[in-house]
């Protein structure tokens, strides 16, 4: 009995985190049955994460962001501009690929430290600087296609980012062994963090879940892990794209949870005056934020382009949108201080799984925008009831 009581206390608590797992997991399984588990096949769920990848990146970006109560609405049409400018280097510039990305990546983070400057040391407001910035990108990617269209990329290494899968070393049971490793290394780490994590509170006198809810979600958690390994390993294994996202959330959840720099984004989102009276300086975390989403916007443009193996005039179009759906379907607050990087993939998931499911149930396109629509109002509508309660 304590125990139920223990998991209804903790999922009432926690339930903008818990909330989106197990949204995620109720449309997967409605998904499964509507479709007679094809929506779980290994292809799909390969597909929908491959697809996922580039909105994801930007996603991550997003939620610090807007966690610094900001926003930036340049970033799909930068995505764009940069994955053509890409395109370019390689094809008529012929820049080796292993140039190329890095100076893309910089690239887009002096056009987000510029949009930063913009907010903190003019004082444009972010909403006004990024459309700004939006419709800038959007000509400017119109006028470094406009002779060709297309940009059509002949590069196997680059294109390799988009649509490779890691070396299939092995096969075990049809297998991809390699995958298998690296899902069976990636659930060491989440319990060897957990147990470090455990230590510390329990060191300090913080209040922790009781062993057996601990050992409970460490089990449930790595079975999930295990499962989409399993899945995965059984097509071509873990694609460039997904390692890739993984690296990054992994990165920048380090960053935001264990590190001042981190702490420092949430004290400025939480209360930017406050922040500022105790010494840490707002302008430095906004040029560091729009820097990093610079700097993932450029990735992402790379994704696409990699996926496409070319660069069109419509890259980037409703990139934005989309990544600020993914940021607030994963539990990020519109007040600002709330929001975690590991959920905003889960809510680009979230919104992926949507749009896969309801193409393979052959639903319209117009009804796919309005039931996506709804799903990010009712996002945000918990976001507003929760804190509501909380005050």
């Amino acid at each position: 009995m304590n125990f139920m009581k223990e998991a209804r206390s903790l999922v009432k608590v926690n339930i903008r985190e818990y909330g989106m797992y197990i949204a995620l997991f109720v449309i997967m399984l409605t998904f499964s049955i509507l479709t007679d588990g094809l929506f779980m096949s290994s292809r799909n769920i390969s597909n929908l994460l491959d697809a996922t990848g580039y909105i994801a990146v930007l996603a991550v970006g997003m939620t610090l962001v807007i966690v610094i109560r900001h926003i930036d609405l340049s970033v799909g049409f930068a995505a764009g501009f940069m994955g053509a400018i890409a395109a370019i280097f390689l094809t008529q510039l012929g820049v080796p690929v292993y140039l190329t990305i890095p100076i893309i990546l910089v690239m887009g983070v002096v056009i987000g430290m510029f949009n930063g400057f913009l907010v903190a040391q003019i004082g444009i407001p972010s909403f006004v600087a990024s459309l700004a910035g939006m419709l800038i990108f959007r000509g400017a990617l119109l006028r470094v296609t406009e002779d060709t269209g297309t940009i059509i990329v002949k590069d196997a290494g680059f294109n390799a980012i988009g649509n490779g899968f890691i070396p299939a070393i092995a096969k075990v049971g049809g297998l991809n062994l390699l995958s298998l490793i690296l899902g069976a290394v990636v659930i060491v780490l989440f319990l060897y963090g957990e147990a470090a994590k455990r230590r510390s509170k329990l060191k300090y006198n913080f209040e922790v879940i009781s062993n057996r809810m601990f050992a409970l979600k460490l089990v449930f958690v790595s079975a999930i892990i295990a499962y989409i390994t399993y899945i995965i390993a059984g097509y071509n294994g873990f694609s460039w794209t997904v390692i890739i996202m993984v690296l990054i959330v992994a990165v920048y959840h380090f960053l935001t949870t264990q590190t001042v720099l981190g702490r420092h984004i949430y004290a400025v989102g939480s209360n930017p005056e406050a922040a500022h009276l105790s010494g840490i300086s707002v302008k430095k975390i906004t040029y560091v934020v729009f820097g990093s989403m610079g700097m993932l916007s450029a990735l992402s443009g790379i994704l696409f382009t990699a996926r496409l193996q070319s660069a069109t005039t419509t890259a980037g179009t409703l990139f934005e949108l989309d990544a600020i759906a993914a940021a607030y379907v994963g539990g990020v607050s519109a007040a600002g201080g709330v929001g975690k990087v590991t959920g905003s993939i889960i809510g680009a998931i979230v919104m992926a799984s949507l749009s896969s499911g309801m193409n393979l149930l052959g639903v319209g396109i117009s009804y796919q925008y309005m039931i996506r629509g709804a799903v990010l109002a009712i996002a945000v509508v918990f976001d507003v009831m929760t804190r509501k309660k909380r005050a």
